[in-house]
């Protein structure tokens, strides 16, 4: 194939893409359709089911395409550098860029729609899970051990470490959008006051603690 031939086929991908964000956002999973994907992108149904075999594996590449796209807003998908950053410097970082990358109306609603479907489609729920919190469980446990190696942290697990930190900072926010609607999301300065308190919480828990005076 040439190149030529394989930019063509990357756009034609990128353009039903970005067009099922659109549908699926707006109509939701049930009411969405391949008909108004090739409608919205330009294409016919043909191209599309050329590119998707069906309007489940179409709806999967758009779970991994938003939240691969969160999860680059906030540098998940490169190394950390944590030089100069103490632990809770950096844990302050990440708290922020979470909620500000996640907690946003379009993600809230594709996680209601995938939430809504995992019964008949589990794998929709293992992608969003995998490239969603369990991707920024992944990077948040290295962080971890990276803070645990240079000792500014103390732990036996660095993964339940990480999970604990995650649901931490997006449970309680997290469920309140998912519930009672974009109303609930927190404003910038709750975002903050949230992350803080967080890493508190965290750090008072899994910071290293100075060894006892001898008397």
């Amino acid at each position: 194939m040439s190149n030529g031939a394989e930019t063509r086929i990357r756009q034609s991908k990128a353009k039903i893409l970005s067009a099922a964000d659109d549908v699926f956002l707006r109509s939701g999973f049930k009411g969405a359709n391949m008909d108004s994907v090739a409608e919205a992108a330009g294409v016919s149904k043909q191209t599309v089911y050329a590119h998707f075999r069906s309007k489940e594996a179409l709806f999967i590449q758009v779970v991994e395409q938003m939240t691969g796209r969160a999860a680059r807003l906030i540098g998940e998908d490169v190394a950390d550098d944590f030089t100069g950053k103490s632990a809770e410097v950096f844990f302050l970082q990440v708290a922020r860029d979470q909620l500000c990358s996640v907690l946003t109306p379009p993600l809230m609603r594709l996680r209601r729609m995938v939430i809504g479907e995992v019964e008949r489609f589990p794998e929709l729920g293992l992608s969003l899970y995998e490239n969603g919190p369990g991707r920024s469980i992944a990077r948040i446990a290295l962080v971890i051990e990276h803070y645990r190696g240079v000792g500014e942290l103390q732990c036996v697990d660095a993964e339940a470490a990480a999970t604990m930190f995650n649901w931490l900072v997006m449970g309680g926010p997290t469920n309140c959008a998912m519930m009672l609607g974009d109303g609930a999301l927190l404003s910038e300065p709750e975002r903050e006051a949230h992350a803080a308190e967080c890493v508190r919480v965290f750090i008072a828990a899994y910071g290293a603690k100075p060894a006892p005076q001898l008397p």
